[in-house]
């Protein structure tokens, strides 16, 4: 597909499929296209990132001049809230290309194929404070579903909060296989990059831990240590309050390979995750919508 970009005219522009890309070349077209952003990704990081949301290189899409691969879409194909669904796992340009509109054409150019494999919505989440973005997107058909907070810290200037051993509480390892008893304590459905099907997908990423009083689970954590990410974290209601979520947050980081720690997409209006964390010294970062196009 030969496309024209106004002061720039590529003959060899194409839209197409990244299915035969390489990860040296996908990870040297992120790199470049990233570079100067706050947040970044070591190669490691990358991967564990794009297996877990379900990368799926056929259904993913970019913009290639003489074959350099200048803009993408990265998606991940999944399930989210019961339905087939393709997830914007990385959407970026390099710098020389932005302001052209590739995104959009790529995304136009994607929309058919993930129809035809039987995806019934588009999910992605944005800035908020990326307003023209937003605009973009809502242009598009989409529509803001929820807002999600995140939250960023260096290791070591974590400090937690009632760390000391709890009466009659034990915090021990679980496996994925206790994944209904977990559901059963959180309040919100998690986002896409922190469900159970994420997690799945890449199980022997993430480190469990449990609190039990007696013989029951009441509550939970679930961390990546190589890149310091705690995907979920809730304490039973009625156990609330009596620091056994310091308790779980304290055990988790022992095993915490990374320099940071970071908690993506909590509930907005969950106040009480936002100020547990801020107690422990895990700061706010920022806020994300979640939006969806159904198809």
């Amino acid at each position: 597909m030969a496309i024209n970009l106004g002061r720039f005219s590529f003959a060899e522009m194409e839209i197409r499929s990244l299915k035969d890309i390489g990860f040296d070349a996908l990870y040297a077209a992120w790199d470049e296209a990233f570079k100067g952003y706050a947040a970044s990704w070591s190669r490691e990081e990358l991967q564990k990132d794009l297996r877990r949301r379900g990368y799926t290189p056929e259904l993913s899409f970019g913009a290639f001049d003489n074959d350099r691969l200048v803009s993408f879409t990265l998606n991940g194909i999944g399930t989210f809230n019961g339905i087939k669904t393709a997830y914007d796992t990385g959407t970026a340009t390099v710098a020389d290309y932005r302001g052209k509109g590739l995104a959009t054409q790529i995304f136009e150019a994607a929309v058919p194929q993930l129809k035809d494999a039987g995806c019934k919505q588009y999910l992605l989440e944005v800035l908020q404070d990326n307003s023209s973005a937003i605009s973009v997107y809502k242009k598009l058909g989409f529509t803001i579903t929820r807002g999600f907070n995140y939250f960023r810290q260096e290791a070591d200037k974590i400090k937690i909060k009632h760390a000391t051993p709890l009466h009659n509480i034990e915090i021990k390892p679980i496996t994925i296989a206790l994944k209904n008893e977990m559901v059963a304590l959180g309040d919100h459905a998690p986002s896409w990059q922190n469900s159970f099907e994420s997690i799945e997908r890449a199980s022997d990423d993430f480190v469990m831990k449990g609190a039990y009083k007696a013989d029951e689970l009441i509550g939970y954590g679930i961390l990546a240590p190589a890149t310091g990410d705690i995907t979920q974290l809730a304490v039973h209601k009625d156990h609330r309050r009596q620091g056994i979520g310091s308790a779980i947050l304290h055990s988790l980081l022992q095993s915490n390979k990374s320099g940071k720690t970071k908690v993506i997409n909590t509930e907005e209006t969950d106040d009480a995750i936002t100020s547990f964390l801020e107690a422990n010294g895990i700061p706010k970062g920022g806020s994300q919508y979640e939006m969806i196009l159904a198809f």
